[in-house]
């Protein structure tokens, strides 16, 4: 039997079979099955001694209670080590009470899966204020990895010589210009004043930069998609030449591609940390590599319970 197998929810299953290809480990489907009343039942497959979970955590309620059920099936069944592969990981945004009374999600979160996984491998989290993602899993191994390296490799080639990469705000700047080193293009990052969920004031300091260049305008997480459009419209009305975007995590519907292109934008791509019909850039390679250690040495690269 293998030392390490991977289980997928199964909207994950397609990137999930890819990495297990990759890494060579056998892979199965949790199986999920709901009852009348809304409950779920929670089956896993066969169980190693390293258990790799692939699930990535948009529209993240059930999927939660589903991954807790299989985590607790697994330890049941003999997993002495869990890793929890979350390509999107949910509820890190509410990382304060910006009002009386409010909870803090990320901290909820963080406290709920230090008890069930003994590592977290994540993608872009949203972390505005929490300095590192071990702040939000104190207990136990975590990592928070850039997509930046699967996007250049994607793009390496393809884009024009005088093309900027762009930010949507200055908390981006870091992993824009990590990503426009990678591809040697010139960044820019714009300013940015949100008013609600929904409506987000954009600008530059300096508009005439992009007159006549092309624009690759990056982002980690798109969901309503104001951002974006602000940020294109900007861009159209400082003179860029055309605007494609790549962004990290697409949450938003698919409906929002025409709103996208009215604004100016040509193309749109994401990675498949969250399946949608926008997902060019695959991100097995990087989850390869970070789990290279539970390959190599199992049950050795950390702590297990």
């Amino acid at each position: 039997m293998s030392a390490v197998r991977i289980v997928a929810l199964p909207e994950s299953s397609e990137a999930a079979r890819r990495l297990a290809v990759r890494l060579g480990v056998p892979i199965d489907l949790i199986e999920l099955h709901r009852f009348p009343d809304g409950e779920l039942r929670v089956r896993v497959g066969d169980v190693a001694p390293t258990m790799l979970i692939y699930a990535s955590l948009d529209r993240p309620n059930d999927k939660l209670i589903a991954l807790l059920f299989a985590c607790e099936a697994l330890r049941r069944g003999g997993a002495q080590r869990i890793v929890l592969i979350a390509p999107y990981l949910c509820y890190m945004r509410q990382d304060t009470a910006f009002r009386p009374g409010e909870a803090i999600s990320q901290r909820v979160i963080g406290q709920l899966l230090c008890a069930a996984v003994d590592r977290v491998i994540t993608v872009d989290a949203h972390l505005h204020r929490t300095p590192e993602i071990s702040a939000v899993f104190a207990d136990i191994e975590a990592e928070n990895l850039s997509a930046a390296p699967a996007m250049a490799a994607a793009l390496s080639g393809s884009l024009a010589a005088d093309t900027i990469v762009v930010g949507p705000d200055a908390e981006s700047l870091p992993w824009v210009s990590n990503l426009a080193s990678r591809l040697g293009c010139d960044c820019a990052v714009a300013t940015k004043t949100r008013r609600d969920d929904r409506t987000v004031e954009v600008g530059f300091a300096d508009p005439t930069q992009f007159v006549l260049r092309p624009v690759l305008l990056v982002d980690d997480i798109v969901s309503s998609g104001g951002t974006l459009i602000a940020c294109a419209k900007a861009l159209r009305a400082a003179g860029a030449t055309y605007i494609d975007a790549v962004i990290t995590h697409a949450l938003f519907p698919l409906g929002m591609l025409q709103a996208f292109s009215s604004a100016g934008i040509r193309t749109m791509r994401s990675t498949d940390s969250v399946a949608h019909p926008t997902n060019a850039i695959a991100l097995d390679a990087l989850f390869a590599e970070a789990l290279h250690n539970e390959l190599v040495s199992p049950l050795a690269s950390g702590a297990s319970r």
